[in-house]
């Protein structure tokens, strides 16, 4: 059902419960502990107030986020639905596109997290998660794709899920750095998560060949990152 440029999805209840697990800052895949570039935005004043961490935070959900991990995450899904045809080589242009290496050390070490978080739950068939391991190194999109494949999620709520959660680890990482208050941080995300369904919807649109990482203000963010002397977050 469509409804303005929002798109409803039925998702089953159990389903839906998987979901908000997978969702979760609770989550042992160590994602708090990456900032993704916006730590180094606040040490150099580009990001320092509630305003400016809206606008970098929106910003990179659009340029970035939508254009990128949205439309790869899209194929990888579709790609387990179908038993993981094609995930190996959307994990290897995923891995690819991650052009700094703390940002690939982020997507990597998450990944492998999760594979094992997985393994440990004992709900997933051992085949499937053979196959999955085999397609190491891992990224994060790819072992997030296989589960809620696995637990027959929606691919568009899938989608949506991803996207909510790396909105609120960034508002959580601008919360203690900028540092902005609990109130901000609610504003920031109400401001940003009423984009977040067009942004899915867009992503799933995406042909092959528009898909880019091409964000070069997050990318020399991420460079200084890696050589700033004071810092709370690994990437």
């Amino acid at each position: 059902m469509i409804m303005g440029m929002a798109v409803i999805t039925m998702i089953e209840p159990l389903a839906f419960s998987r979901l908000l697990q997978l969702a979760s800052p609770m989550l042992p895949v160590g994602a708090y502990s990456y900032s993704g570039g916006l730590e180094a935005a606040i040490e150099s004043g580009t990001v320092h107030d509630a305003d400016s961490t809206r606008i970098w935070i929106e910003d990179v959900l659009d340029v970035y986020i939508s254009r990128f991990e949205l439309p790869i995450l899209w194929r990888m899904h579709r790609a387990w639905t179908h038993g993981g045809e094609g995930a190996a080589e959307w994990n290897a242009r995923f891995r690819a596109g991650r052009d700094t290496s703390e940002g690939r050390a982020e997507t990597l070490q998450m990944g492998s997290s999760l594979v094992l978080l997985l393994r440990d739950l004992g709900e997933f068939p051992a085949q499937g998660l053979e196959r999955l391991q085999a397609m190491a190194p891992v990224t994060f999109p790819l072992a997030y794709a296989f589960a809620t494949a696995a637990w027959d999620i929606p691919t568009r709520a899938a989608l949506h899920a991803y996207a909510w959660s790396w909105l609120e680890n960034q508002v959580g990482v601008a919360m203690k750095a900028v540092p902005i208050g609990q109130v901000a941080g609610q504003r920031i995300l109400a401001a940003a998560a009423a984009e977040i369904p067009e942004i899915v919807g867009r992503s799933a649109t995406l042909q092959d060949t528009a898909i880019s990482n091409f964000a070069p203000g997050l990318t020399l963010a991420a460079c200084r990152h890696e050589t700033q002397y004071s810092r709370l977050f690994r990437s």
